[in-house]
């Protein structure tokens, strides 16, 4: 069967890509792991990615694995961990390419041999060794390619991403890709259960298609062979290749250097595959009577092709004697080889490949592998080429030099030896023959002089900031003259004014002014008054659903002098009257309280007790609810003996008629005995210490017994007794076994009189220590460990202190923002001054008394906006602390640098709060320096104010920010302990059922790992699990000589322990884990690798469908009672389709479980009762009519009772089962629900939101309305809700705790730092002892990475963009307090986390601000002072977009959009519909990038209502961005020129991956070679590398510069570059297209549409056109306030757009 027989499949395979393209998700491929997940790269994707790189020309190796290696160490620096993967099948691809042959085999050799990169070789992608890989494996991603260099190696291609998702292996693009600092972004597809039963369903089919590609592809290669090499045939070549290896052998015995073997064999094997072809030719032309001629025409002849060989063995000789600083000088010759030369070189390319694929023969021989990378370089060959046919034979005579003449002529002669056939001509000359090999052409050297980089000189420049920060640098640099024309043609703002009646130099409002106020603060309107009592009452009440405290009313005082709390208290002599008085009546308070609980207790102990008689585990229940509320030790006491009394009297009874035991009552009766002697050893009289003796002996404890109450009875009783009742096992193991989660946890029992509701740890009294001295903390502790507490009594200080101090709270997103906010509201009230708010709410969508409130809560994006605003510095220096929650967003993939500024610039005491920060010291030493710099500051300052004071200058004396007494110490206050213990399953599908298996933690663990790393530190084990250690590692190693001493029943801390506590346990643990180190390091691996494998499950991982199995994996949670939990996905599609499912599923199971005529009742009662409503209507008006008749009185009673009589049954009828509900109806009242429901009458998800709730469902993602969020959150926290999926957003911060967590999909984003955070929700404080974490789809390799890896380091951003220069200049020249602002803005400049203890990066940092403040100055937004002008207000309110909001202001510079904006007709203010679509056009080119991969542009799919390709710029537009630019492209190139000194050469001549170094001695005594590398310009800025395929400076001024161009330790790239080319290009030159989603959008205004067709979420969606329609807000609000012609027709055009498309954007 030929290939177009397998069409049809073939053709639906490239469909399911198709298809699969436009949804991939462009995303960080390395998130927060330290070393990332396992992932795989294709080689063949890699070297057809690399191959087709525009600045590689054909020929030049070394250049191409430059690019290889540059890519891989890319993937390392990250923390890549990969294999490189090659097929054999895919060789075939290349019959068309032959010079890719030998670059391939030389790429694996070079990858195996010179790095530590795994490579590895498989036949074919449907093999079965490449299956097994992949299942042991079992690698996240593969990145392939989606388009090969021809249609049948796309094919091929297609085979393997087809594959790969049968085997749930997702596919990464390796096209598209972008990296920067930290990450690498890529096009990533994943592989759903859809695309894995493609494979399945068509398994046969997809295999013989295969098979028949790769027939058919053998085919082919035949033939190219043919054409090359007649009747010898593959096996033939290779023979050959083989004789000729073994030859060289035995005249080079001692070794030598692969490009020289290559050199001699490939050369004297394509001279005898010549010889044999031209014999060939003479055949087939003799047998046919052809011309002789003819045929010696379209060849070389023997002497032609012997001195081709010739001059490639003179071109190695340079590679082997020239350094890579000479090669990279050489000249470029243009001139392409003729025709015959091209199959004479293709000849020898397929001899090179078959000596590489021997290369096996050289196994015992020496041969130096270092520079397979630099084997050929065709563009050395065509220089010497061209100086032997031109400039020889013209009379340039020159000398090869005495070295490099004696190599070649070994190297020929050793040539003529493998030749053997027929006699090979001498070394020289090299040239015997005439034929040129080149092509004419008119200018056939490249001239790199013609297109010159302008070394464009710096402006002079007159700031305080520049000269404070980059004064060093300045002294080196060239500068202009005044007079320079690039000095006296800057931006002419001027005239631009004048034109059109603008004041572009106008201050414009903040981001703060333009923000929805969701209130106005002064309007007295009573509908307004009433929505904002609304809002108080349901902040209240939500504040109320996270923690149920009453609030505390504050009332300012004078500041105290600093208690120290920690200090010895020293007792006073006597007390005076009134301590006395007040201590009498505390006390006589206290026993009357502790009598009302007596009587409370006398009245519930009879019913309760006979409860437990009855059943006792209920029974226990309901003692343990009244513990809870009791607070008398005497009252708790007496109880917990009945208690006890009834646990003892149980076991008895169970244990006479059982045989199996049922340990749970022996667990209470422990229980029982933990809180008498752990809590009230005051309290035990001796009967009652032999009531609990009495209890340990029935355990089968009689040692714990006599430790408590020795006694005399006689050992056999005892023994008798304990046969009967024994639990059947040691009370410590039962203890650590059964009964982990009671253990009782190491708590102060003395107050802390700063606190009143829970006594503190010790080092939560390190924080409040922190808050009382003014000083700055980072405080590193577990989720729902209690340090957020320290935020609030940070408040309630400053709140005490005075009505002006302000505390900011920065949270990384809305809905933490709202959370904190309502438990501000809810925690504290103030009676403030009129106009005044205690609490109030800044976020890019609303804000709420954000400035007249003294506690704000804000995310970081809306406190720079305030902290950069130069207008409300005052506001700025009432801030007394700020609170950052989650500060591990710092490193974080958005608005990380933010967060770096805002720490950097305040100027206040700060708590930084975080779960998980790796490095938490590096993180405190940077923020200490800042610290140290504001100390210094401050004193400078001080000095200043004083001096001015002095001197009469200072009149007024404000109550000033130094007046209040501050610390300029950052602790760092750690704490590792989580209260609750968490224990993690792996679900798994057996036979349609989902079954739970528990994981050890240290089966994720390898002997490896340990010894490398040791035992991660926050990887704990529950009490029960260290037995379980402990019980292996004793069975797999019998004479383990410790196994005495750490057994649990005889170690030290346990020994005699009536009560072990928790501290104990995890002492316990940490033996073991030394131990088990022990074992690793000190010579019995074997036996810890037999243990960590033992405690692993079996391969779990199920090929059933998870989406069709999780409404039964909830169902089956329900029934293990571990809800409620949350589930978290990483798709916001999957998301609500998981809870819709579930509620599918139960609406089921109910119509299942419903009477068949349960229906039709209903129907007939609905019938009645609107029957009764009509009688009662027409009852009220004949009411109305006649006098009141008692009779028809009676009978509108009837009717009522009748209605109020079927409403009931009707209710009753469809009224939901509890098993088809997850919702507890008891845990809110009807009302509270409604008023919860009436929220979100009007939001876009609130329907699907009620009808979800209302089963006890929920959903949470980031593209909800904040109402939404809070439904879920409200009814999940007062248990209403007990299943909700989401998405990692709710793991930052929301108090959302819950029993389980469960992982229900992988992703990319389940990385170490989000598993932290979300499993850390599971175990609520105070009412689970233990928290589980559930599995579910996750392949295990992925579980043991997850529970191994330790979060990242944070490392810090680039932290500088061209858009914040300009706003920190605008802050430095405009704020009111200009000392002030300057010192912030040399905060910001001198203070980045990434240059912290980095001199290099330092001044990187200082010429890139350099860079940009010569750009803000040439195109016009700041003066040569720095000070701001032109558009700077409107560039920096678009700083969200740089850098199209630079590319904006040009267009509008150059009156664009004064020509396109023309209204229908003269003197109207209305602009048509193809107008507004131009101008929508325009901004999505420009704020609405959305990047599609260039496959999908292939599609044939219809789409029905978007045209999802957005169309270029209209023409004009077009040419401007062009200009732009081109412009900004030479200044880019300019300041690359300046900065190349800062790179290191020594590294910029080695491969970046393999180190492998190109340096040495140039060659002097060589004409030849100082004439061929005469071109020493021009190669400044860019990669030697680079330049060998003729690259020069000029190159940078070309479109699109790929990063890896620019010399790389420099360590900026084009990347930073202002620009914003129209077309984006992949790595395959392809165009990326852009998606028209904001266009289509406004055309026909539907979210389906963008669903349908430009294949977005909807969610997703809704926030990329918010987010649109905000800029052409800002825009259209920015372009009023410049002109003050109200009839400007650009400005009533924008105004018009925002309008349409809001009201469009509304109705959504």
């Amino acid at each position: 069967m030929g290939l177009e027989e397998h069409m049809m499949i073939l053709e639906k395979m490239s469909e399911l890509i198709m298809n699969a393209v436009p949804k991939a998700q462009y995303s960080s491929l390395f998130n927060d792991f330290v070393e990332s997940e396992f992932f795989l790269i294709d080689g063949d994707s890699l070297l057809t990615t690399c191959i087709c790189e525009k600045s590689l020309k054909q020929g030049q190796e070394l250049h191409f694995f430059y690019l290889v290696e540059c890519y891989l160490m890319d993937l390392v620096s990250k923390g890549g961990q990969f294999a490189v993967v090659f097929f054999k099948d895919a060789e075939c691809a290349y019959f068309n390419f032959p010079e890719l042959l030998p670059l391939r085999a030389a790429l694996i050799l070079h990858l195996q041999h010179n790095t530590t990169i795994d490579v590895r070789t498989f036949s074919g992608c449907l093999s079965r060794e490449w299956e097994i890989f992949l299942e042991e494996s079992y690698p996240y991603y593969l990145i392939v390619a989606d388009e090969g260099l021809n249609h049948l190696q796309t094919l091929l291609f297609s085979f393997l991403v087809t594959q790969s998702w049968a085997m749930k292996v997702n596919v990464v693009l390796s096209s598209g890709q972008t990296s920067d600092v930290l990450r690498l972004y890529a096009y990533l597809m994943s592989s759903t259960y859809k695309k894995q039963t493609f494979f399945k369903e068509n398994e046969k089919e997809i295999e013989n298609a295969y098979k028949a590609l790769i027939k058919h592809l053998e085919k082919c290669r035949i033939l190219a062979l043919e054409s090359l090499f007649g009747n010898l045939k593959w096996k033939n070549m290779m023979e050959e290749a083989c004789e000729t290896i073994s030859l060289l052998k035995q005249f080079w015995p001692e070794g030598s250097d692969i490009r020289r073997v290559l050199c001699v064999t490939s050369c004297s094997l394509s001279l005898r595959m010549y010889h044999h072809f031209l014999e060939n030719r003479m055949k087939t032309s003799s047998d046919q009577k052809t011309n002789i001629q003819e045929v010696e025409s379209n060849c070389l002849t023997l002497q032609e092709m012997e001195d081709l060989c010739k001059l490639h063995c003179l071109s190695v000789v340079f590679l082997l004697h020239l350094p890579l600083s000479q090669r990279a000088c050489a000249r470029f010759i243009t001139s392409h080889w003729t025709k015959n030369v091209q199959t004479s070189l293709r000849m020898k390319k397929w001899c090179e490949h078959f000596i590489l694929s021997n290369m096996n023969i050289f196994e015992f021989w020496n041969l130096n592998l270092i520079h397979l990378s630099d084997l050929n370089d065709e563009l050395l060959l065509k220089n010497i080429a061209f100086y032997y046919e031109n400039e020889n034979v013209e009379g340039l005579h020159l000398n090869l030099g005495d070295v490099i003449m004696k190599d070649y002529e070994h190297l020929w002669n050793t040539v003529s030896k493998l030749v053997r056939k027929f006699t090979v001509g001498k070394p020289f000359p090299l040239r015997t023959t005439e034929l040129s090999f080149l092509e004419k052409n008119s200018s056939p050297i490249k001239d790199t002089f013609k297109k010159k980089v302008p070394n464009l000189g710096f402006i002079s420049m007159s700031s305080e900031v520049v000269d404070k920060f980059v004064g060093d640098l300045l002294k080196d640099l060239p500068f202009l003259k005044s007079d320079d024309p690039i000095v006296t043609s800057l931006v002419k703002q001027k005239e631009f004014d004048e034109l059109v009646h603008w004041h572009s130099h106008r201050p414009l409002s903040d981001d703060y002014d333009r923000t929805r106020c969701q209130f106005d603060e002064k309007s007295r309107d009573p509908r307004h008054l009433r929505n904002v009592q609304k809002y108080n009452a349901f902040q209240q009440f939500y504040g109320n659903s996270l923690e149920s405290v009453s609030p505390k009313l504050i009332v300012t005082q004078a500041v105290k002098p600093k208690r120290n709390f920690n200090a010895p208290k020293i007792k006073k002599t006597h007390e005076t009257k009134a301590e006395i008085i007040a201590r009498e009546n505390k006390k006589r308070l206290f026993a009357k309280e502790e009598e009302k609980e007596e009587k409370k207790w006398n009245a519930l102990s009879f019913s309760i007790e006979e409860e437990m008689k009855e059943n006792l585990n209920s029974g226990i229940n309901n003692l343990e609810d009244f513990l809870k509320s009791c607070k008398s030790n005497s009252v708790k006491y007496q109880v917990e003996m009945v208690a006890l009394n009834a646990c003892l009297k149980a076991w008895k009874e169970h244990c006479q008629g059982e045989t199996t035991k049922d340990l749970n009552i022996a667990v209470q009766m422990m229980k029982r005995i933990y809180s008498l002697v752990g809590k009230y050893p005051e309290l035990l009289q001796e009967a009652d210490r032999q009531l609990i003796a009495r209890c340990l002996k029935y355990l089968g404890f009689a040692e714990l017994a006599s430790s408590l109450y020795p006694t005399q009875v006689a050992e056999d009783d005892i023994k008798k007794k304990t046969d009967k009742y024994s639990v059947g096992m040691g009370p410590v193991r039962f203890q650590l076994q059964y009964m982990g989660h009671y253990l009782i946890r190491d708590e102060r029992k003395d107050p802390d009189p700063r606190v009143q509701n829970f006594i503190p740890d010790t080092w939560q009294r390190e924080l409040l220590d922190v808050v009382d001295n003014n000083e700055s903390a980072v405080i590193v502790a577990p989720t729902s460990s209690g340090k957020t507490y320290a935020s609030y009594y940070c408040m309630e200080k400053v709140l005490k202190e005075s009505n002006e101090g302000v505390v900011v709270y920065v949270a990384p997103t809305k809905a933490l923002v709202n959370q904190v906010a309502a438990t501000v509201h809810n925690r504290f009230t103030k009676s403030l001054p009129n106009g005044e708010a205690l609490c109030g709410v800044f976020t890019r969508d609303y804000r709420h008394d954000a400035l007249n409130c003294q506690v704000l809560i804000t995310v970081p994006a809306c406190f720079e906006i305030l902290l950069l605003s130069p207008h409300r510095q005052a506001w700025v220096k009432r801030i007394r602390y700020v609170i950052f929650d989650e500060v591990h967003c710092l490193g974080g993939e958005i608005g990380a640098e933010v967060w770096e500024h805002l720490l950097v610039m305040i100027r206040c005491p700060f708590l930084a709060l975080s779960a998980t920060i790796s490095n938490p010291e590096h993180l405190t030493e940077w923020l200490q320096s800042v610290k140290s710099y504001w100390k210094q500051e401050d004193k400078t300052m001080r000095e200043n104010t004083a001096f001015k004071r002095n001197a009469g200058r200072c009149t007024k004396s404000p109550k000033d920010y130094f007046q209040i007494e501050e610390s300029y110490k950052v602790r760092l206050v750690l704490y590792g302990e989580r209260y609750n213990d968490l224990e993690k399953h792996i679900c798994s599908i057996k036979h349609r059922d989902v079954c739970f298996e528990h994981f050890h933690p240290c089966a994720a663990l390898t002997t490896d790992h340990i010894e490398k790393y040791g035992f991660p530190c926050d990887l704990t084990l529950s009490p029960r699990e260290t037995v379980q250690l402990y019980d292996t590692m004793l069975q797999f190693w019998e004479s383990w000589p410790r196994a005495q001493e750490l057994d649990p029943e005889r170690f030290i801390h346990f020994k005699d322990k009536i009560v072990i506590r928790k501290l104990d346990a995890r002492k316990y643990e940490e033996s073991l884990k030394a131990e088990l180190t022990s074992w690793v390091k000190n010579g019995h691996a074997e036996e810890a690798k037999t243990v960590l494998k033992n405690l692993c499950p079996d391969s779990v991982f199920s090929s059933e469908n998870t989406v069709s199995m999780f409404p039964l994996l909830v169902e089956k949670l329900r029934k293990m009672e571990k809800l409620p939990a949350l589930f978290f996905l990483f798709n916001l599609e999957d998301v609500e389709r998981r809870a819709a499912s579930l509620r599918y599923f139960l609406l089921r199971k109910q119509a299942m479980q419903r009477p068949p005529k349960a229906d039709k009742e209903a129907h007939d009662l609905i019938n009645k009762i609107r029957k009764i409503r009509k009688s009662i209507e027409r009852q009220k008006t004949i009411d109305e009519r006649s006098l009141k008749n008692p009779r028809k009185m009676d009978q509108k009673l009837i009717y009522e009772a009748e209605h109020n009589n079927l409403l009931k049954i009707l209710e009753k009828n469809l009224e939901i089962p509890e098993e088809c509900t997850y919702a507890n109806q008891k845990a809110i009242d009807a009302e509270t629900l409604q008023m919860v429901f009436d929220r979100v009458k009007f939001t876009r998800k609130g329907a699907e939101l009620k009808a979800l709730a209302r089963r006890g469902i929920g959903y949470h993602h980031s593209s909800l309305s904040f109402k939404d969020k809070q439904l879920v959150e409200v009814l999940f926290r007062k248990g209403f809700i007990r299943v909700v999926t989401a998405t990692g957003t709710l793991a930052l911060g929301i108090n959302m705790p819950c029993k389980s967590v469960v992982f229900a999909q992988n992703s990319i984003y389940l990385d170490a730092l989000n598993y932290r955070q979300m499993s850390g929700r599971a175990g609520r404080r105070g009412q689970d002892l233990m928290g589980d974490v559930y599995f579910f789809g996750i392949p295990l390799p992925k579980i043991e990475k997850l529970i191994k890896s330790n979060v990242p380091e944070l490392r810090g951003q680039f932290p500088l963009g061209i858009t914040l220069v300009l706003r920190l200049m605008l802050l430095a020249s405009k704020a009111d307090d200009p000392e002030d602002a300057k010192a912030k803005v040399l905060s910001v400049l001198k203070h980045s986390l990434l240059s912290f203890k980095q001199p290099r990066i330092t001044e990187l940092l200082k010429l890139y601000f350099l860079f940009s403040f010569q750009f803000l100055v040439k195109q016009g937004y700041l003066d040569q002072e720095g000070k701001p002008r032109g558009f700077a207000g409107l560039v920096s309110h678009l700083h969200y977009h740089e850098p199209s909001n630079f590319v904006f202001v040009s267009f509008l510079r150059k009156g664009l959009f004064h020509n396109l904006c023309q209204p229908t007709r003269k003197g109207s203010k209305h602009f048509s519909q193809d107008v507004m679509e131009k101008l929508v056009l325009v901004l999505a080119n420009l704020f609405g990038r959305r990047i599609l991969p260039a496959k999908f542009q292939e599609t044939t799919i219809k789409f029905y209502q978007s045209k999802v390709f957005l169309e270029d710029l209209p023409e004009d537009f077009n040419d401007a961005l062009h200009e732009y630019n081109m412009n900004v492209t030479k200044e880019f190139a300019s300041f690359l020129l300046n900065v190349a000194k800062l790179a290191d050469m020594k590294q910029e001549y080695q491969l970046p991956l393999s180190k492998i170094n190109f340096t040495g001695k140039e060659c002097e005594d060589s004409e030849l070679v100082s004439h061929l590398m005469s071109c020493k310009e021009g190669r400044v800025a860019i990669s030697p590398f680079v330049c060998l395929s003729g690259n020069s400076d000029s190159d940078l001024l070309q479109p699109n510069t790929p990063n890896h161009v620019v010399l790389r330790t420099i360590g900026i790239d084009h990347s930073r570059a202002p620009v914003l080319w129209s077309q984006t290009f992949d790595n395959q030159g392809r165009r990326m297209p852009l998606n028209a989603y904001a266009l289509d959008f406004y055309k026909h205004g539907s979210l389906t549409g963008l669903v349908q067709d430009n294949r977005l979420h909807e969610g997703a969606a809704y926030d990329l056109l918010k987010d649109f329609a905000l800029t052409i807000k800002s825009i259209s609000v920015s372009l009023r306030e410049l002109c003050e012609d109200e009839d400007d027709n650009v400005v009533l055009a924008f105004e018009q757009l925002s309008k349409s498309f809001s009201e469009k954007l509304d109705e959504v």
